[in-house]
């Protein structure tokens, strides 16, 4: 996909993303994906759920018709992984319906969970190549470190990743010609399932450049923790609140931003506030809350990457994250943060207690 043509041209690509162009981890690396293709001139179109404001040229919005009503009136109102799949079904779908005939050598772009229909519709429209990025760990890894989580905290919340996401996402990799993972870890783990390296190659994310030290930081006498993203077991949220609520520091405060996708995950989250002050859930931008924390910690079971502790680096603030997170490669232990075991929250209390006492 970046080589040219025999006429010396790059070929031409359509991406499909299944997001909001910007919006969230799946919109910030489609718009990535979008503005590459667009500054080396290959860019024909791209379909998402919301695009850039003045893209009306080369961006076409898909619109969900009925899916609020089926998510507000059905039981996919309460799970956040078959309200997932139901959302790119229908936006692959949507997208495959809406393809054009290919110029001689295009690409089609699409992502994990969002591309199968549209890469069966690429072949029949002539399609040169099919291009799939992954945001996770190979869906069979994925699965494992998922189970390990619902093992040491049962009964909260159910994966967002089945059965049915599970058999498509094998199908795209299937289809695709070349896979691109979004880290050396997301990388590995395809290879680790017998996928040839010439199939799987890497794709280095940024984060948005708006994520920078402050000119100051708040000297309160408070130390700050924050994380950012999905409230859920998986991303490892009830390890950080065991670690924290053993911090001995009655000042400090941990700062959740993001939101819950369960009921099982709210009553979780809204048991500890009230056992403990010092926790607080503030959805919204992370940008103020990375400026003004002493440490972010990252404690998930598995992410392919993870842009908000990236985020918080370019921040300027240490990472305590994970060894089961892409990001892990821009962690030099001991000077930016420090990695620890998945699922091991006294290590992450060790840490915390590290970073704590470095700043009293």
């Amino acid at each position: 996909m970046n080589e040219r043509d025999g006429n010396g041209a790059y070929p031409l690509q359509t991406i499909s993303g299944g997001a909001p162009y910007g919006a969230g981890g799946l919109g910030q690396h489609l718009a990535q994906v979008v503005e590459e293709a667009r500054s080396a001139g290959r860019l024909r179109q791209y379909f998402a759920l919301g695009i850039k404001p003045g893209d009306e040229s080369v961006g076409q919005r898909i619109q969900l018709r009925g899916q609020r009503a089926l998510m507000r009136h059905t039981p996919l109102r309460l799970h956040k992984g078959w309200r997932d799949h139901v959302q790119g079904v229908w936006f692959d779908r949507a997208v495959a319906r809406r393809l054009p005939k290919a110029t001689a050598g295009e690409a089609l772009v699409g992502f994990v969970g969002k591309a199968l229909y549209s890469f069966r519709r690429a072949r029949a429209l002539g399609f040169g190549e099919l291009a799939l990025h992954v945001g996770n760990s190979h869906v069979e890894q994925t699965l494992r470190l998922h189970a390990e989580a619902a093992r040491r905290y049962p009964g909260i919340e159910p994966s967002w990743l089945g059965e049915p996401q599970r058999r498509k996402a094998l199908q795209e990799y299937a289809a695709a010609d070349v896979i691109f993972a979004n880290s050396a870890y997301t990388r590995a783990s395809f290879l680790a399932a017998g996928f040839p390296e010439a199939k799987v190659r890497g794709y280095k994310l940024r984060p948005h450049p708006r994520f920078r030290p402050p000119a100051t930081r708040p000297n309160d006498g408070k130390f700050r923790v924050v994380y950012a993203g999905a409230l859920t077991v998986y991303k490892g949220v009830p390890d950080l609140l065991e670690a924290f609520s053993r911090l001995p520091d009655p000042e400090a405060v941990l700062t959740l931003v993001g939101g819950w996708s369960s009921p099982g995950m709210r009553k979780y989250l809204q048991r500890w506030c009230q056992r403990d002050p010092r926790i607080r859930i503030s959805p919204g931008d992370p940008l103020p809350h990375f400026q003004a924390a002493d440490v972010y910690v990252h404690p998930t079971y598995e992410d392919g990457f993870g842009y908000a502790p990236c985020e918080a680096l370019a921040c300027g603030i240490p990472v305590i994250a994970t060894d089961e997170t892409g990001m892990k490669e821009h962690i030099r232990e001991g000077e930016n943060g420090y990695l620890v075991p998945a699922g091991d929250w006294p290590a992450i209390l060790d840490r915390l207690e590290q970073v704590w006492k470095q700043r009293s």
